[in-house]
This record gives structure tokens, C-alpha cells and sequence, in this order.
């Protein structure tokens, strides 16, 4: 490992490149941090901890760019074992810091999420996770990379995985952050193989500490299915099968169930919709992130 000259903090860990993590770094240090809440994102604590849906606990969950670290310990609380991953070792030492005394349940990771041989040395292969929770970072890398980091969602997440995120739809030119398109964002999680449970403008979203607006937060829940695509396809092919391998009835016929539990005895589209149909009367006009 090899230490920065003139640095307090510990040396930079193996597989976390350098150029860009000290670009990520002068943003810490010089205060350009509009993203920076305080507190976890309060659509995404509203949703864990009161939502029908909500993932629950055991299981290994990771928060890609997880910057100081608020829902990563939001996560470690609510009983899941975390990974906070950030490219900057000053967000790093500041989620270590902020999480003190150390938590069992939760480590920090200085790394490239796109560096599978580093990731791999830390546990996080092929089908190592539960859960996958994204704030702040798909906006912060550059759209080229987007497919590389559905691709490696579902590779990392285990079958029945799932992944919830609060992206940030804005239409403005440049970044980061960068905008996204919430039909086409739903399109490309959908051409990847998750299905989604959850996908709708986000309500309660916060201004950053900077009053900057926080406009078009779209929260959504999906999950990677038990089989892959293509034996889904496959599966469908045969006649007399539904999706899950079971023969099809002769009534109902073409309608799907899902075998996961919830708390609730509903299911996820009719949890969904009495979930929507609540919030959308207390729905604030969201307001955005920027970087300063």
C-alpha cells in the first residue's frame, strides 16, 4: 500500500485507483459536497423502515458510493450486513468515523466498483449478495459506465436479490451528477433481468445542505429473479409451464404469483398501489441534488 505524502489518513487500499478517488477526494476536502444530506435520503429511510415492501433482514447488502456512509448504517441498524463502497479514501475515513465504535455488521471498502478482481478479494463475487441499495451513485458516474453497473448488480446479487434505488430523473446537460430518463432507466433494469416491484416519482425528498433543489427523485424496488433470462425464456417456451417450473392450470391460466413472503398478506402489486395511492396525497414537489 502506498501512503499519500502529507496525509493523516491511512494508505490507500489495494484495487482503488488513484486519479479519479483524488478527484473524489478534493471534493470532499474543499467542501463541493452538495450532495451530502446529513442523514440518510428520506425517501429511502421512509421506505425501509415503514414500507410493506421493504427488504428485510438477514443478508449481505451493498451501498455503491456510499460517501459518508448514513444509509449504510441506516442498513447495519435495520439488522442486514453491509458493505459501504466508495472510490474517495476521505469518504471512507469519514464513514469510519461517523460509524464509531465499529459495528460487526458493517465494513468499509475503499475500491472501484468497476474492479471485480478487488471486489472479489473483499467477498463480493458472483452471487455474494442480498441486496443492493443505490443513492448517489449511478448519477455520479459517467453514462458510459451505466451498463457495466447493471451488469454488475446482477451479477453480485444473489437469485431473489433485490435491489432498491432513489435515482435522480433530472434532464440537465452535463455532470455529475448526471440526469436520467425514468422510462429509459426502467427499460434498461428491465433488459438486464430484474422485475420490478416499485418504480414512482419519490416523495419527502430533502434539499441538500446547500438548499440546492432536489427535483425528480424516482424511488423504485426490483429483484433479480430465480432463474436467468434466458431460462425464463426457455421455460416459457415449453407448454403447459409457467415461469417457476410449475405446471399450468387450466384456470387462471398465464397469471403469476409470487412465492416470496412479505409482512403483509397482500401482494407486491396490490401493496404497491395502496402504498401509492396513500403517499401521492402527502406527495411534496421533490427537489435535486448538485454538486457545488
Amino acid at each position: 500500500m502506498v501512503a499519500d505524502p502529507g496525509s493523516s489518513l491511512p494508505p490507500q487500499e489495494p484495487g482503488a485507483p488513484a486519479a479519479s478517488a483524488l478527484a473524489w477526494d478534493r471534493r470532499y476536502q474543499e467542501g463541493r459536497d452538495g450532495w451530502e444530506l446529513g442523514q440518510p435520503a428520506p425517501p429511502l429511510q421512509h421506505f425501509l423502515t415503514r414500507h410493506p415492501l421493504a427488504p428485510q433482514p438477514p443478508g449481505q447488502v451493498l451501498v455503491p458510493g456510499c460517501g459518508r456512509g448514513h444509509e449504510a448504517r441506516l442498513l447495519a441498524q435495520l439488522g442486514f450486513a453491509v458493505v459501504g463502497l466508495d472510490f474517495s479514501r476521505e469518504a471512507i475515513a469519514a464513514a469510519r468515523q461517523l460509524a464509531a465504535p465499529p459495528d460487526a455488521s458493517l465494513r468499509w471498502l475503499q475500491a472501484d466498483l468497476f474492479d471485480r478482481q478487488a471486489l472479489a478479494a473483499s467477498g463480493l463475487g458472483a452471487a455474494s449478495l442480498q441486496g443492493w441499495l443505490e443513492h448517489t451513485c449511478f448519477c455520479a458516474i459517467e453514462p458510459e459506465q451505466r451498463p457495466a453497473y447493471l451488469e454488475t448488480v446482477v451479477e453480485l446479487l444473489a437469485p431473489e436479490g433485490w435491489l432498491l434505488a432513489l435515482f435522480w430523473c433530472h434532464g440537465r446537460p452535463g455532470g455529475p451528477p448526471y440526469g436520467s430518463d425514468a422510462d429509459a432507466l426502467a427499460k434498461a433494469l428491465a433488459e438486464v433481468g430484474l422485475e420490478p416491484s416499485i418504480w414512482q416519482p419519490a416523495s419527502a425528498s430533502a434539499p441538500g445542505r446547500q438548499g440546492q433543489s432536489r427535483d425528480n427523485e424516482w424511488l423504485g424496488l426490483w429483484h433479480k429473479p430465480l432463474a436467468s433470462r434466458p431460462a425464463l425464456l426457455a421455460a416459457d417456451s415449453q407448454p403447459g409451464h409457467t415461469r417457476s417450473g410449475a405446471p399450468r392450470s387450466s384456470q387462471g391460466k398465464g397469471q403469476q404469483t409470487s412465492s416470496r413472503p412479505f409482512k403483509t398478506g397482500k401482494t407486491r402489486a396490490e401493496s404497491a398501489k395502496s402504498w401509492q395511492s396513500k403517499t401521492s396525497q402527502t406527495r411534496s414537489n421533490p427537489t435535486g441534488r448538485g454538486l457545488t
